[in-house]
């Protein structure tokens, strides 16, 4: 049985660097090798920026491990959540694979979302920067990317509503925010309408990202850190202090060895969708 940890992919080298070292502690927490492989995109990274490894992307990693005799296979999603349109897409992929590339069996372990542990790091993550900066109560805007889906804007809130449950009165208000996709109902508000909206607006502001790895969006340079640096231009008075991610917190590292080996038991494949 082959196991592969796999998420969208990003040309930002961080993502990939991340998603090795979360597949390197799911490797040795389980026992089990545990392969890094990008649903797109990583493969554009030069091997030069990856320690001299290039990355592989899930159609020529599946092509590869059929021809070593490979037919079995589990993947570890590290989506903040797999269900919605990415893990919908991800299943039609698959699917395309196994008729074009050859017979080969799939199933999923459950993701950090089914797991019930993103709130929890998320609001680990907002203590983290109260106590890093001695903050009294500040509001706190969590952001999602936002996207076509419902059903991820539908637990953005969800876990917003969590967080705000497990902070209590160490935070000011809390809302939840998309970065991008004012063109679904969804999506909005948008971070950047929520950094103008009162309360939001000026002093201290957590930002906290529901986003696993750093890269184009949730880097240093990213698209967050570019809006949260433009809004305070706008308004003088306001600092922004942006939360580290979810998917480098080491619970969840652990939550996924603890699904990957929930999926290793001796359940028939394939796991239907």
């Amino acid at each position: 049985m082959t196991v592969a940890l796999i998420d969208n992919g990003s040309l930002e080298p961080a993502a990939q660097l991340n998603l090795r070292a979360v597949a390197a502690a799911l490797s040795e927490r389980t026992g089990v090798r545990v392969h890094p492989v990008s649903w797109k995109h990583s493969d554009r990274v030069p091997a030069a920026m990856l320690g001299g490894e290039a990355a592989w992307t899930l159609a020529p990693w599946i092509c590869a491990q059929l021809t070593s005799g490979k037919r079995e296979f589990i993947f570890v999603p590290f989506f903040i959540s797999a269900q919605g349109a990415i893990g919908s897409s991800l299943r039609d992929d698959l699917e395309k694979l196994r008729r074009d590339a050859g017979d080969f069996e799939f199933k999923f372990a459950e993701g950090l979302a089914s797991r019930g542990v993103i709130s929890g790091i998320v609001a680990a993550r907002v203590r983290e920067l109260i106590a890093a900066h001695a903050l009294h109560q500040p509001p706190v805007i969590v952001v999602d990317h936002g996207g076509p889906s419902a059903t991820s804007a539908a637990l953005r809130d969800t876990l917003a509503a969590q967080v705000q449950a497990q902070l209590g009165s160490l935070i000011g208000p809390l809302a939840a925010a998309s970065m991008e996709g004012e063109s679904h109902a969804h999506n909005r508000p948008l971070l950047v309408d929520q950094l103008a909206a009162p309360g939001f607006d000026r002093g201290d502001v957590l930002i906290a990202p529901l986003f696993l790895s750093p890269g184009r969006h949730a880097g240093t340079d990213g698209d967050i850190a570019q809006i949260c640096r433009t809004a305070e231009q706008h308004s003088p008075g306001l600092h922004c202090h942006v939360a580290e991610l979810v998917g480098t917190h080491p619970l969840a590292a652990a939550s996924l060895a603890e699904a990957l080996h929930e999926a290793l038991s001796p359940i028939p494949f394939p796991i239907p969708a």
